[in-house]
Protein backbone atom coordinates (compact mmCIF):
# COMPACT_ATOMS: atom_id res chain seq x y z
CA UNK A 1 0.00 0.00 0.00
CA UNK A 2 1.87 3.25 -1.27
CA UNK A 3 1.07 6.89 0.53
CA UNK A 4 2.07 10.15 -0.12
CA UNK A 5 4.06 10.03 3.85
CA UNK A 6 3.13 13.50 4.08
CA UNK A 7 -1.00 13.42 3.35
CA UNK A 8 -3.35 12.99 6.45
CA UNK A 9 -6.85 11.73 5.93
CA UNK A 10 -9.49 13.59 7.55
CA UNK A 11 -12.15 10.88 8.79
CA UNK A 12 -14.84 12.58 9.49
CA UNK A 13 -17.47 11.15 12.14
CA UNK A 14 -19.75 13.76 12.43
CA UNK A 15 -22.62 11.52 11.35
CA UNK A 16 -21.79 8.53 13.15
CA UNK A 17 -20.02 9.56 16.93
CA UNK A 18 -21.18 13.20 16.91
CA UNK A 19 -24.65 12.34 16.37
CA UNK A 20 -24.41 9.90 20.03
CA UNK A 21 -25.12 13.63 21.70
CA UNK A 22 -28.18 13.43 23.26
CA UNK A 23 -30.88 15.68 21.37
CA UNK A 24 -28.90 16.06 18.18
CA UNK A 25 -29.89 12.73 16.31
CA UNK A 26 -30.44 13.61 12.11
CA UNK A 27 -32.84 12.09 9.66
CA UNK A 28 -31.51 10.54 6.34
CA UNK A 29 -32.27 13.60 4.61
CA UNK A 30 -30.40 15.70 7.30
CA UNK A 31 -27.27 13.26 6.97
CA UNK A 32 -27.38 13.84 3.24
CA UNK A 33 -27.35 17.56 2.97
CA UNK A 34 -24.30 17.44 5.78
CA UNK A 35 -22.49 14.49 3.62
CA UNK A 36 -22.43 16.48 0.17
CA UNK A 37 -21.19 19.56 2.18
CA UNK A 38 -18.30 17.04 3.99
CA UNK A 39 -17.53 15.93 0.21
CA UNK A 40 -17.63 19.42 -0.84
CA UNK A 41 -15.43 19.93 1.92
CA UNK A 42 -12.84 17.72 1.07
CA UNK A 43 -13.33 14.55 3.76
CA UNK A 44 -11.32 11.82 2.88
CA UNK A 45 -13.69 9.67 4.59
CA UNK A 46 -17.26 9.52 6.05
CA UNK A 47 -18.04 7.07 8.74
CA UNK A 48 -21.83 7.44 7.70
CA UNK A 49 -23.17 5.45 10.69
CA UNK A 50 -23.23 2.13 13.15
CA UNK A 51 -26.23 0.17 10.58
CA UNK A 52 -26.66 -2.79 12.99
CA UNK A 53 -28.17 -0.38 15.74
CA UNK A 54 -31.26 0.87 14.14
CA UNK A 55 -33.00 0.64 10.64
CA UNK A 56 -32.32 4.78 10.64
CA UNK A 57 -28.94 4.02 10.83
CA UNK A 58 -29.03 1.15 8.17
CA UNK A 59 -30.83 3.17 6.10
CA UNK A 60 -28.74 6.30 6.11
CA UNK A 61 -25.86 4.44 5.48
CA UNK A 62 -27.58 3.05 2.29
CA UNK A 63 -29.19 6.92 1.19
CA UNK A 64 -25.37 8.44 1.78
CA UNK A 65 -23.60 5.64 -0.44
CA UNK A 66 -26.00 6.92 -2.93
CA UNK A 67 -25.59 10.48 -2.62
CA UNK A 68 -21.51 10.79 -2.85
CA UNK A 69 -19.32 10.01 -4.93
CA UNK A 70 -15.46 10.79 -3.72
CA UNK A 71 -14.85 9.87 -0.20
CA UNK A 72 -14.82 6.60 1.49
CA UNK A 73 -17.88 5.43 2.82
CA UNK A 74 -17.40 3.74 6.45
CA UNK A 75 -19.92 2.24 8.67
CA UNK A 76 -19.08 0.87 12.09
CA UNK A 77 -19.54 -2.61 13.87
CA UNK A 78 -18.75 -4.78 16.80
CA UNK A 79 -16.49 -7.57 16.51
CA UNK A 80 -19.03 -10.34 15.35
CA UNK A 81 -20.60 -11.68 12.07
CA UNK A 82 -23.99 -9.99 12.25
CA UNK A 83 -22.99 -6.96 12.59
CA UNK A 84 -20.49 -7.15 9.85
CA UNK A 85 -23.04 -8.62 7.80
CA UNK A 86 -25.56 -5.62 8.57
CA UNK A 87 -22.36 -3.37 7.62
CA UNK A 88 -21.70 -4.85 4.22
CA UNK A 89 -25.31 -4.90 3.25
CA UNK A 90 -25.64 -1.41 4.19
CA UNK A 91 -22.59 -0.64 1.92
CA UNK A 92 -23.65 -2.06 -0.70
CA UNK A 93 -24.30 1.37 -3.28
CA UNK A 94 -20.88 2.71 -1.80
CA UNK A 95 -17.96 3.77 -4.41
CA UNK A 96 -15.46 3.20 -2.14
CA UNK A 97 -16.64 0.82 1.00
CA UNK A 98 -15.07 0.39 4.29
CA UNK A 99 -16.09 -1.79 7.54
CA UNK A 100 -14.42 -0.33 10.93
CA UNK A 101 -14.88 -3.12 12.80
CA UNK A 102 -12.88 -3.72 16.49
CA UNK A 103 -12.85 -4.86 20.08
CA UNK A 104 -11.52 -3.67 23.06
CA UNK A 105 -7.87 -3.37 23.88
CA UNK A 106 -7.41 -2.39 27.48
CA UNK A 107 -7.73 -4.95 30.30
CA UNK A 108 -10.03 -2.64 31.85
CA UNK A 109 -12.46 -3.12 28.84
CA UNK A 110 -11.51 -7.32 28.79
CA UNK A 111 -12.22 -7.97 32.00
CA UNK A 112 -15.26 -5.54 33.05
CA UNK A 113 -16.84 -5.41 29.58
CA UNK A 114 -16.65 -8.52 27.79
CA UNK A 115 -15.27 -10.70 30.78
CA UNK A 116 -12.46 -12.36 28.78
CA UNK A 117 -9.21 -12.94 28.24
CA UNK A 118 -6.34 -11.40 26.28
CA UNK A 119 -5.92 -14.42 23.95
CA UNK A 120 -9.83 -14.50 23.23
CA UNK A 121 -9.92 -11.09 22.60
CA UNK A 122 -7.21 -11.23 20.30
CA UNK A 123 -9.12 -14.43 18.38
CA UNK A 124 -11.86 -12.13 18.34
CA UNK A 125 -10.11 -9.10 16.64
CA UNK A 126 -8.25 -10.63 14.00
CA UNK A 127 -11.93 -13.23 13.47
CA UNK A 128 -13.78 -9.60 12.48
CA UNK A 129 -11.01 -8.01 10.24
CA UNK A 130 -11.06 -11.65 8.09
CA UNK A 131 -14.62 -11.85 7.87
CA UNK A 132 -14.60 -8.34 6.83
CA UNK A 133 -12.51 -9.26 4.22
CA UNK A 134 -15.07 -11.21 2.79
CA UNK A 135 -17.26 -8.23 2.09
CA UNK A 136 -14.77 -5.09 1.32
CA UNK A 137 -11.00 -4.61 0.71
CA UNK A 138 -10.83 -1.51 2.51
CA UNK A 139 -11.19 -2.63 6.59
CA UNK A 140 -10.71 -0.78 9.50
CA UNK A 141 -9.68 -2.16 12.92
CA UNK A 142 -10.36 -0.23 15.91
CA UNK A 143 -8.75 -1.08 19.36
CA UNK A 144 -11.11 0.33 21.47
CA UNK A 145 -9.76 2.11 24.56
CA UNK A 146 -6.17 1.96 23.50
CA UNK A 147 -5.10 5.01 25.48
CA UNK A 148 -5.51 2.97 28.68
CA UNK A 149 -3.80 -0.54 27.29
CA UNK A 150 -0.94 -2.54 27.75
CA UNK A 151 1.82 -1.35 24.91
CA UNK A 152 3.19 -4.76 24.52
CA UNK A 153 -0.58 -6.06 24.49
CA UNK A 154 -1.62 -3.23 22.05
CA UNK A 155 1.40 -3.78 19.49
CA UNK A 156 0.58 -7.43 19.42
CA UNK A 157 -2.91 -6.66 18.60
CA UNK A 158 -2.08 -4.21 16.39
CA UNK A 159 0.11 -6.91 14.27
CA UNK A 160 -2.25 -9.22 14.21
CA UNK A 161 -5.04 -7.50 12.66
CA UNK A 162 -2.58 -5.98 9.92
CA UNK A 163 -1.63 -9.56 9.15
CA UNK A 164 -5.49 -10.37 8.97
CA UNK A 165 -5.90 -7.40 6.46
CA UNK A 166 -6.30 -4.49 8.47
CA UNK A 167 -5.78 -1.10 5.76
CA UNK A 168 -6.36 1.18 8.83
CA UNK A 169 -5.47 0.99 12.08
CA UNK A 170 -7.43 3.38 14.57
CA UNK A 171 -6.03 3.68 18.04
CA UNK A 172 -8.56 5.35 20.25
CA UNK A 173 -7.96 7.30 23.27
CA UNK A 174 -11.92 6.24 23.92
CA UNK A 175 -12.02 8.14 27.28
CA UNK A 176 -9.62 10.80 26.53
CA UNK A 177 -7.67 9.81 29.24
CA UNK A 178 -3.81 10.31 27.99
CA UNK A 179 -1.52 13.26 27.99
CA UNK A 180 0.19 14.32 24.53
CA UNK A 181 3.24 13.23 25.70
CA UNK A 182 1.65 10.03 26.58
CA UNK A 183 -0.38 9.39 23.40
CA UNK A 184 2.71 10.51 20.89
CA UNK A 185 4.80 7.74 22.47
CA UNK A 186 1.74 4.89 22.20
CA UNK A 187 1.44 6.04 18.49
CA UNK A 188 5.75 5.91 18.01
CA UNK A 189 5.92 2.93 20.24
CA UNK A 190 3.95 0.96 17.73
CA UNK A 191 5.09 2.38 14.46
CA UNK A 192 8.74 1.64 15.58
CA UNK A 193 7.62 -2.34 17.28
CA UNK A 194 4.86 -3.45 14.88
CA UNK A 195 6.79 -5.32 11.80
CA UNK A 196 4.38 -5.12 9.72
CA UNK A 197 2.99 -1.49 10.60
CA UNK A 198 4.02 -0.11 6.99
CA UNK A 199 1.09 -2.25 5.52
CA UNK A 200 -1.33 -0.31 6.98
CA UNK A 201 -2.22 3.64 8.14
CA UNK A 202 -2.27 4.66 11.55
CA UNK A 203 -5.52 6.64 12.81
CA UNK A 204 -6.24 8.48 15.80
CA UNK A 205 -9.71 8.95 17.48
CA UNK A 206 -9.06 11.06 20.72
CA UNK A 207 -12.27 12.15 23.06
CA UNK A 208 -12.16 15.50 25.03
CA UNK A 209 -12.94 14.45 28.78
CA UNK A 210 -9.66 16.61 29.89
CA UNK A 211 -9.78 19.09 26.87
CA UNK A 212 -6.76 17.19 25.34
CA UNK A 213 -8.11 15.75 21.76
CA UNK A 214 -6.69 18.33 19.61
CA UNK A 215 -3.70 18.41 21.19
CA UNK A 216 -3.72 14.28 21.50
CA UNK A 217 -4.14 14.30 17.68
CA UNK A 218 -1.60 16.30 16.59
CA UNK A 219 0.90 14.03 18.80
CA UNK A 220 -0.29 11.05 17.20
CA UNK A 221 0.38 12.71 13.63
CA UNK A 222 3.60 14.11 14.36
CA UNK A 223 4.73 10.20 15.66
CA UNK A 224 3.69 8.57 12.57
CA UNK A 225 0.03 8.23 12.25
CA UNK A 226 -1.63 9.52 9.50
CA UNK A 227 -5.28 9.71 9.59
CA UNK A 228 -6.96 11.85 12.09
CA UNK A 229 -10.91 10.89 13.24
CA UNK A 230 -12.75 14.28 13.81
CA UNK A 231 -16.28 16.00 14.23
CA UNK A 232 -17.31 19.50 13.17
CA UNK A 233 -17.56 21.70 16.00
CA UNK A 234 -16.08 18.89 18.01
CA UNK A 235 -18.91 17.22 18.59
CA UNK A 236 -19.67 13.86 20.27
CA UNK A 237 -20.29 11.69 23.40
CA UNK A 238 -19.35 13.33 26.82
CA UNK A 239 -17.40 16.43 26.04
CA UNK A 240 -16.48 15.81 22.28
CA UNK A 241 -14.62 14.37 19.77
CA UNK A 242 -11.58 16.22 18.17
CA UNK A 243 -12.28 18.83 16.28
CA UNK A 244 -11.62 18.69 12.21
CA UNK A 245 -11.37 22.75 12.01
CA UNK A 246 -9.14 22.66 14.65
CA UNK A 247 -6.77 19.74 13.54
CA UNK A 248 -6.51 21.22 10.19
CA UNK A 249 -5.73 24.56 10.65
CA UNK A 250 -3.14 23.52 13.20
CA UNK A 251 -1.44 21.72 10.40
CA UNK A 252 -2.02 24.77 8.12
CA UNK A 253 -0.37 27.17 10.28
CA UNK A 254 2.50 25.06 11.53
CA UNK A 255 3.87 24.30 8.07
CA UNK A 256 7.43 22.73 9.82
CA UNK A 257 5.46 19.86 10.40
CA UNK A 258 5.18 19.10 6.83
CA UNK A 259 1.57 17.98 6.93
CA UNK A 260 -0.96 18.21 4.65
CA UNK A 261 -5.14 17.58 3.46
CA UNK A 262 -7.03 18.07 1.21
CA UNK A 263 -9.70 20.12 2.79
CA UNK A 264 -11.02 23.58 1.69
CA UNK A 265 -10.74 25.61 4.78
CA UNK A 266 -12.73 28.29 3.32
CA UNK A 267 -15.98 26.17 3.89
CA UNK A 268 -15.15 25.48 7.60
CA UNK A 269 -17.37 28.70 8.81
CA UNK A 270 -20.42 27.90 6.72
CA UNK A 271 -20.03 23.83 7.16
CA UNK A 272 -20.06 24.90 11.30
CA UNK A 273 -23.06 26.58 11.22
CA UNK A 274 -24.91 23.87 9.10
CA UNK A 275 -24.32 21.23 11.80
CA UNK A 276 -24.87 23.65 14.68
CA UNK A 277 -28.30 24.36 13.13
CA UNK A 278 -29.23 21.31 11.93
CA UNK A 279 -28.17 19.38 14.95
CA UNK A 280 -29.46 22.40 16.87
CA UNK A 281 -25.95 22.29 19.03
CA UNK A 282 -24.94 25.83 19.83
CA UNK A 283 -20.71 26.32 19.56
CA UNK A 284 -19.67 28.65 22.66
CA UNK A 285 -18.37 32.07 21.45
CA UNK A 286 -14.93 31.76 22.40
CA UNK A 287 -14.77 28.57 20.23
CA UNK A 288 -11.43 28.25 18.10
CA UNK A 289 -11.52 29.33 14.07
CA UNK A 290 -15.44 29.09 14.02
CA UNK A 291 -16.86 30.04 17.21
CA UNK A 292 -18.50 34.04 17.48
CA UNK A 293 -15.66 35.58 19.17
CA UNK A 294 -12.57 33.94 17.38
CA UNK A 295 -12.17 36.95 15.29
CA UNK A 296 -12.75 39.59 17.60
CA UNK A 297 -10.93 42.37 19.41
CA UNK A 298 -12.27 44.00 22.33
CA UNK A 299 -9.29 45.20 24.55
CA UNK A 300 -8.03 48.48 23.96
CA UNK A 301 -4.13 47.47 23.35
CA UNK A 302 -5.34 44.02 21.04
CA UNK A 303 -7.00 47.07 18.75
CA UNK A 304 -4.40 49.30 18.45
CA UNK A 305 -2.16 46.20 17.16
CA UNK A 306 -4.33 44.71 14.92
CA UNK A 307 -4.98 47.82 13.27
CA UNK A 308 -1.47 48.56 12.87
CA UNK A 309 -1.04 45.06 11.66
CA UNK A 310 -3.54 42.46 11.90
CA UNK A 311 -0.77 39.86 12.04
CA UNK A 312 0.16 41.37 15.84
CA UNK A 313 -3.03 39.31 16.96
CA UNK A 314 -4.24 37.00 14.54
CA UNK A 315 -2.34 34.35 13.17
CA UNK A 316 -4.90 32.87 10.50
CA UNK A 317 -7.02 35.48 8.39
CA UNK A 318 -10.79 34.95 8.90
CA UNK A 319 -11.29 34.65 5.21
CA UNK A 320 -8.98 31.45 5.37
CA UNK A 321 -12.13 29.94 7.18
CA UNK A 322 -14.48 31.59 5.54
CA UNK A 323 -15.12 33.49 8.59
CA UNK A 324 -17.13 37.00 7.44
CA UNK A 325 -14.66 39.33 8.89
CA UNK A 326 -12.09 40.28 11.86
CA UNK A 327 -14.19 42.63 14.16
CA UNK A 328 -13.35 45.70 16.71
CA UNK A 329 -15.87 45.58 18.73
CA UNK A 330 -16.40 48.46 21.01
CA UNK A 331 -16.46 48.05 24.65
CA UNK A 332 -14.96 50.47 27.69
CA UNK A 333 -11.91 48.72 27.36
CA UNK A 334 -11.55 49.68 23.87
CA UNK A 335 -8.86 52.85 22.79
CA UNK A 336 -9.30 55.91 20.79
CA UNK A 337 -8.07 53.81 17.65
CA UNK A 338 -10.22 51.33 17.58
CA UNK A 339 -13.28 54.50 18.20
CA UNK A 340 -11.28 55.97 15.29
CA UNK A 341 -11.63 53.55 12.79
CA UNK A 342 -15.33 52.50 13.25
CA UNK A 343 -16.21 56.81 13.36
CA UNK A 344 -14.62 56.98 9.62
CA UNK A 345 -16.20 53.80 8.56
CA UNK A 346 -19.12 55.60 9.40
CA UNK A 347 -18.08 58.64 7.50
CA UNK A 348 -17.11 60.64 10.66
CA UNK A 349 -13.33 62.46 10.24
CA UNK A 350 -12.78 63.92 13.64
CA UNK A 351 -9.88 66.08 14.15
CA UNK A 352 -7.54 65.10 17.55
CA UNK A 353 -9.76 67.45 19.97
CA UNK A 354 -12.60 66.54 18.78
CA UNK A 355 -11.93 63.02 18.90
CA UNK A 356 -11.07 63.13 22.34
CA UNK A 357 -14.02 64.70 23.47
CA UNK A 358 -16.02 62.27 21.67
CA UNK A 359 -14.22 59.71 23.47
CA UNK A 360 -14.49 60.90 26.82
CA UNK A 361 -18.18 60.85 26.17
CA UNK A 362 -17.61 57.25 24.73
CA UNK A 363 -16.42 55.80 27.45
CA UNK A 364 -18.96 57.02 29.64
CA UNK A 365 -21.75 55.04 27.87
CA UNK A 366 -19.62 52.19 27.36
CA UNK A 367 -19.38 52.01 31.08
CA UNK A 368 -23.10 51.84 30.62
CA UNK A 369 -23.80 49.24 27.70
CA UNK A 370 -22.58 46.04 27.59
CA UNK A 371 -21.81 46.97 23.31
CA UNK A 372 -21.79 49.80 21.44
CA UNK A 373 -23.88 50.12 18.04
CA UNK A 374 -23.53 51.92 14.71
CA UNK A 375 -26.32 54.43 15.97
CA UNK A 376 -24.46 54.88 19.60
CA UNK A 377 -21.84 56.39 17.64
CA UNK A 378 -23.57 58.59 14.97
CA UNK A 379 -25.35 59.78 18.21
CA UNK A 380 -22.28 60.64 19.89
CA UNK A 381 -20.95 62.68 17.12
CA UNK A 382 -24.31 64.80 16.32
CA UNK A 383 -24.35 65.89 20.31
CA UNK A 384 -20.66 66.78 20.02
CA UNK A 385 -21.13 68.29 16.69
CA UNK A 386 -24.68 70.29 17.94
Amino acid sequence: MIHDPNKVYIFDTTLRDGEQVPGCQLDTNQKIEIAKSLELLGVDVIEAGFPVSSPGDFNSVIELSKAVTNPIICALTRANKNDIDVAADALRYAKRPRIHTGIGSSDFHIKHKFNSTREEILERAVEAVRYSKKFVEDVEFYAEDAGRADIEFLAKMVEAVIAAGATVVNIPDTNGYCLPDQYGSKILYLKENVKNIDKAIISVHCHNDLGLATANSIAGLQNGARQVECTINGIGERAGNTSMEEVVMILKTHKVLGLNTQIDTTRFYEMSHMVRNQMNMPVQPNKAIVGGNAFSHSSGIHQDGFLKNRENYEIIKPEDVGFPDATIVLTARSGRHALKHHLERLGHQLEKEHLDIVYKQFLILADSKQGINDQDLNQLVALHLA
